[in-house]
Order: structure tokens, then C-alpha cells, then sequence
């Protein structure tokens, strides 16, 4: 799989072997050090949700660029009816921060928003983003920020950064001795000052466990996704991602788990597009470019110059791609070997699985299962 996003080439990402499920998930519960009556999340509509809530804080600020916060908001805040039934454990409730709750904030795009909730809100939540800094360049990072992300880290929260917001999690010494990543445009200063973090910045995102970071902008939908993927599984994810209608391939060689969220190809009727519901619905089978071509009424190479066209990858590639979607449900559940699900999708031995697995995921099928298998931890 290969991946691009608006503001470059980004490469793999990088997670860890095993699944880390959010630190103090029953905190905000009421009468806990998570939250008060005065200052409730803001509860996701998904039905009847269990409680506790798992309380997300995200970081807004002066000067912020508007689509990262909205990510966050979006992944984090926006009511999801279609989860109903599908959630083992509490979903998540929102809070904007800032340092000072109530004053309007200035946008970039010429509005202004207002925090409700401050950074002692966000130093007691359980998850807290962080969707940039002021001017990475100017290495402005505001010291009651830094001191919130030093208290939420200590007591066992997971810290989240999205572009720039690296950059806090670096002054506040989150990031020494780890890998990271941040937008591409800032990764060179970003190991320039903070020598002892280990800069990637060919990865969409880097999953430490109870520190994460991301690239800039789309990476954080990718990141987000994760974060979904490990609290909640690979079902519930792809159900978000759905609705967010998110491609389903990433160019670039990602290790993304949302590359599972495939979207049916159903708003076109090209051949092309014909061809991929067919091969969809055929996974299992031996598939190759005359029969794909054959289900698309084109010529082998005709449709090797259209498909690539229209999906910036080749044939073979998107149908790996599309098998490896296919087996992450099938490793989640105790049932079938390793060899029975890659003939299931359509590899040609369990080795093939492997080798094609560890490529796009960057672990293995049986990593993947001990990590995201029904009863992991």
C-alpha cells in the first residue's frame, strides 16, 4: 500500500506488538478523579452508553489551524447512532481546552471559537490531543500546557499529538528516548531541538503506547482511527471510518490499520469500478489482470492504464491491499489457523499471508491476532 496526504509524502507507520488499551478508561465516572457534575464530557449519542465515558481532552489555542481540532472533534465528539450494539466498552466523551476556558480564541480562516474547559480538565483526562502549537518554528509552547501534558502523563493518561503538537509533547519530555513523528516540514527542527527524540518523518503516525504522534492533518484522522482501533476493534473503526467516508487505499507503503475500512465501490458504474465490486465479492478466488480486466469488458492493458488512473496504484497491489482488509476480522475472531485464513482470502499458502502482512501492517498475522483478538488485553 502506498499513501499520500495533502501536505506530502509520508511513509509506514509504526505501532506497537501489542495492543494497548486506553490508560484510565473508567476515569470521569462520577464521584472519580476523572471529572465533577460541573464538568461532564461531552457525551457521545450512541444509544444507551454504559458508564463511565472515556474522557477525551483535546488542546485549542490561539492562532490554531481549524482542521486538526476538527479531527479530533469530529472522531471523538460527533453523536453515532450507527455504534449502537457494536460497543464492549464505554465510548468517549469530549472536552475542548484551553489556558484560559472562555476566551475567544482566534482561528485561522477569520473566526473565533471558545474553550469551555481548562488544562487542569485536561491534565485529569484520559486521552489528551494536542493538534499543534502556535509557531513550531518560533518554539512557542505554553508552560501550563506543558506542566498539564507532565500531570496527564504521570498519572497514567495516553498523550496524543496531531502536526506540531509534537512539539509540546517534546518540551514536555514525553518524547526522549522514543520514536515520533510530526509533519515533514517540521521534522528536521524538531530533531534539531529535542537531539534525544528519534524523528521519523516518513510515518503517518508512531504508536508508543501511551504516547502517540502523527503527521500533519489527514495523519491525524489516520491516528485517530488507530486509537478507535485499539480501544474498540477493528469493526468499530471501520464503521467511524465509513462515516467518514475515507478512501479506501492510502498511497504510499502505509502500515495503516484503517486500510481495513474498505468502502463497497458502489457510487459508479464505470468498468473499472465494476471490476472491483467483482473482485470484492471474489477475494477468495485466483484473481489476475485478464480477469479483472474481463469483469471491467476492457483490454489487459487498457485497464492497467485506467485503473492506475483512477486509484493511483496498480490492480495487484489494491487487491493485497483488499485480502489483508479482509483477514484483520478474521484474525480478531479464535476461529481458523493462520493457514485457513489466508486461503480465505485468497493467498496462495499462510507464508504469502506473512510475507504480504508484515509489508503493509508491519507485524504478523499472529502479533495482529494476540493484539486485537477478542478477550486481548
Amino acid at each position: 500500500m502506498t499513501a499520500q496526504n495533502v501536505e506530502g509524502p509520508v511513509g509506514a507507520a509504526r505501532a506497537p506488538g501489542t495492543a494497548g488499551g486506553a490508560p484510565g478508561a473508567d476515569a470521569g465516572a462520577p464521584g472519580t478523579a476523572g471529572g465533577t457534575a460541573g464538568s461532564r464530557p461531552v457525551a457521545v449519542g450512541i444509544g444507551r452508553r454504559p458508564e463511565p465515558v472515556h474522557d477525551v481532552a483535546v488542546y485549542a489555542f490561539p492562532g490554531m489551524a481549524p482542521f486538526e481540532l476538527g479531527v479530533v472533534v469530529e472522531v471523538f465528539g460527533l453523536a453515532r447512532p450507527e455504534l449502537a450494539g457494536l460497543l464492549a466498552t464505554p465510548w468517549y466523551g469530549l472536552k475542548v481546552c484551553a489556558d484560559r476556558p472562555g476566551t475567544a480564541l482566534e482561528a485561522v480562516g477569520g473566526f473565533t471559537l471558545t474553550a469551555r474547559h481548562g488544562l487542569d480538565e485536561l491534565a485529569a483526562a484520559d486521552t489528551v490531543v494536542v493538534p499543534g502549537v502556535p509557531n513550531a518554528f518560533g518554539g512557542e509552547v505554553s508552560p501550563g500546557l506543558v506542566e498539564a501534558l507532565r500531570t496527564a502523563h504521570g498519572r497514567g493518561a495516553r498523550i496524543v499529538s496531531i502536526c506540531s503538537g509534537a512539539f509540546a509533547l517534546a518540551a514536555a519530555g514525553l518524547l526522549d528516548g522514543r520514536e515520533a513523528t510530526t509533519h515533514w516540514r517540521y521534522a528536521e527542527l524538531l530533531q534539531q531541538r529535542h537531539p534525544s527524540v528519534l524523528v521519523d518523518p516518513d510515518v503517518l503516525y508512531v504508536d508508543n503506547g501511551d504516547v502517540l504522534t502523527s503527521a500533519g492533518s489527514a495523519a491525524g484522522i489516520d491516528l485517530c482511527l488507530h486509537l478507535i482501533r485499539r480501544d474498540h476493534g477493528a469493526k468499530v473503526a471501520n464503521t467511524v471510518a465509513r462515516r467518514f467516508v475515507v478512501a479506501p487505499h492510502r498511497d504510499g507503503g502505509q502500515a495503516q490499520f484503517v486500510e481495513a475500512a474498505v468502502r463497497p465501490v458502489e457510487e459508479e458504474d464505470d468498468g473499472v469500478a465494476r471490476s472491483m465490486r467483482w473482485a470484492l465479492d471474489h477475494l477468495a478466488s485466483p484473481l489476475t489482470i485478464s480477469r479483472l480486466a474481463r469483469a471491467a469488458r476492457m483490454s489487459d492493458r487498457s485497464y492497467l492504464r485506467h485503473f492506475t488512473a483512477r486509484n493511483g496504484t496498480s490492480p495487484m497491489r489494491w487487491v493485497v491491499t483488499q485480502r489483508i482488509a479482509a483477514s484483520l476480522p478474521l484474525l480478531e475472531s479464535p476461529e481458523g489457523t493462520v493457514e485457513e485464513i489466508a486461503a480465505a482470502v485468497g493467498f496462495e499458502s499462510a507464508a504469502t499471508l506473512r510475507h504480504h502482512f508484515g509489508r503493509v501492517m508491519r507485524t504478523s498475522p499472529t502479533a495482529y491476532r494476540r493484539s486485537f483478538g477478542r478477550g486481548a488485553a
